[in-house]
């Protein structure tokens, strides 16, 4: 599951007061089921089970229809207590990160749509709803929504490991070609970008071994073991080894 090798890479959250009388109450019109986004990022069937608040993007709403579905009146309230629109969206942003690492994907998901209703160009905002979808059985949802993201900050090394690293799950799904050009393309330059970064080389090896360059992926492993221990991928040492033995001989 990319969630699980996500989470290691989220800085850590600015402490500011939570507003827990707004956060907590929300208006009836949003408890009702709505559509959800496709991959594309169109309207889908509605969501069984799920409040619209606790869907990504408020169930694949745009803005306006997002702000008079929360509230306009409660919506500035919860701003008014920040300098501007922009901190109170980096705020929630950093709240999701919080309650996204113990687990609790429902308050996460809410916060982070607070994130990007507040501010629309907030990549990160965008960066955790992906996380979040990424528990989903296929990668589409968290493709788009990283991709969108990643469009509002192409230099960010976090989106490109994660986007990455979608891509080679739906790669290894689908078997499409073009994923797995894709996933290495970002890879590549993530771990150019941040030679520290452990998870995305652990990524690339595996791309790199999808492509039976089994040598080179061993490198990758290397690399990012001198990085970070925990970040191993230990299935796919077992796949690699299977492949070639480890050329340095750490792993038999």
């Amino acid at each position: 599951m990319l969630i699980s090798a996500l989470l290691k890479n989220i800085s850590p959250a600015l402490a500011a007061l939570l507003l827990v009388g707004l956060l907590g109450t929300t208006s009836a019109q949003a408890q009702r089921k709505s559509t959800t986004a496709n991959a594309d990022g169109s309207l889908a069937a509605p969501a069984p089970g799920k409040p619209i608040r606790l869907q990504p993007l408020f169930g694949g709403l745009n803005p306006t229809q997002a702000t008079q579905l929360l509230g306009e009146a409660q919506l500035k309230a919860i701003a008014a207590s920040f300098a501007s629109t922009a901190e109170a969206s980096t705020f929630f942003t950093n709240k999701g990160y919080e309650y996204l690492r113990e687990n609790q994907l429902d308050t996460a998901t809410y916060r982070f749509n607070l994130a990007w209703l507040l501010n629309p160009q907030n990549a990160e905002a965008y960066r955790g709803l992906g996380i979040i979808a990424s528990s989903q059985p296929t990668p589409d949802a968290a493709i788009a929504l990283l991709s969108k993201g990643f469009g509002i900050a192409p230099t960010s090394v976090l989106l490109m490991s994660d986007l990455g690293a979608s891509y080679l799950i739906r790669y290894g799904q689908t078997k499409k070609k073009k994923d797995l050009t894709m996933g290495l393309t970002l890879l590549q330059r993530a771990t150019a970008a941040e030679p520290t970064n452990a998870n995305a080389w652990q990524q690339l090896a595996r791309g790199l071994y999808y492509q039976e360059k089994y040598p080179e992926a061993w490198d990758a492993v290397h690399k990012g073991q001198n990085a970070s221990v925990s970040s191993l991928d230990f299935d796919l040492i077992t796949d690699l080894l299977a492949k070639l033995p480890d050329p340095q001989g750490t792993f038999k």
